[in-house]
């Protein structure tokens, strides 16, 4: 890494998630935090975000934006407990008024707005921001989610990268790729928007949003381009779009729905904030049943 650019990766071993903090030295972002909870319990815990508060504190860093890849589906948000903790602003792809929507209904959440307006910032395809003396391009990257966004960062705006945070498409390259069975997921459009990513240098970082490992490799979360144009076994040079897509539609037809789901997606389309508190001064996470018995 260059004087100016710094990145730090902090692994939730419970959801297997990756959370990165980058910073020049001065103002600092952190992609995807995690907030801990445990469905059979209702317990909320703030392990993971501690141990980044912690860091950013000792290092005298600004936090200036909390950035999301997508909505998640695996693991709640903390970023708007370090949003209350530490400052900054969070921002995700625009394409999340799609996610609101459905969710709205899927869970009969009225408090939530489907305009974006929860987050205080949305990135279009491409638009430029900083953080500090780093710029960032914010990259459309639909498929596993219609919503998917990608960070691209560098030391000047249109100068050679420092790394890609790719969220929820590409993993390790010997695990693959990410589900495209959630709502607004599409196989071909992951397909294009990883081919996207595969067109910078061989040589630039990619940072994974996810790792599950293999028996006998521990997690990793950086990888480059020229090793997953190599070595994905899912969406290496040489596997066409057609060929992908059956892959993935087989794999996504036997995987299980990720266990807090549920909680996760409530809290995320309200950009880490739990559902209003009801008379009883509870907050509640609701579960629809899809089918009731007679």
């Amino acid at each position: 890494m260059t004087k100016s650019f710094n990145v730090q990766s902090f692994f939730d071993t419970r959801t297997s998630t990756f959370t990165h903090l980058i910073d020049d030295g001065i103002e600092c972002a952190v992609i995807d935090p995690v907030l801990g909870f445990d469905l059979s319990s209702g317990i909320v815990d703030t392990v993971s975000i501690d141990v980044v508060e912690q860091v950013i504190i000792r290092r005298g860093l600004t936090l200036r934006w909390l950035l999301e890849t997508h909505i998640h589906a695996d693991h709640l948000s903390g970023s708007a407990l370090l949003k209350r903790r530490l400052g900054g602003l969070v921002g995700i792809g625009r394409r999340v008024t799609d996610i609101q929507t459905i969710f709205r209904e899927v869970f009969n959440a009225r408090d939530v707005a489907t305009d974006g307006s929860a987050f205080d910032r949305l990135w279009n395809d491409d638009e430029r921001f900083q953080v500090g003396k780093l710029h960032v391009r914010a990259m459309y990257t639909p498929g596993h989610t219609s919503a998917d966004i990608a960070y691209a960062v560098g030391e000047r705006l249109d100068g050679p990268l420092l790394a890609v945070f790719v969220g929820d498409s590409l993993l390790m390259p010997d695990v693959g790729t990410a589900r495209c069975d959630f709502h607004g997921g599409d196989a071909e459009l992951l397909y294009d928007s990883i081919r996207r990513l595969m067109q910078f240098e061989r040589s630039t970082p990619l940072y994974m949003c996810h790792d599950y490992p293999p028996p006998g490799r521990v997690p990793g979360c950086v990888t480059t381009v020229g090793e997953q144009r190599d070595r994905n076994i899912h969406v290496r040079d040489g596997i066409g779009k057609s060929e992908f897509v059956a892959l993935r539609s087989h794999r996504d037809a036997g995987l299980t729905t990720p266990v807090l789901m549920q909680p996760a997606v409530q809290v995320n389309i309200r950009a880490g904030n739990f559902p209003p508190a009801e008379e009883s001064g509870v907050t509640y996470i609701k579960i629809p049943l899809r089918n009731s018995p007679e």
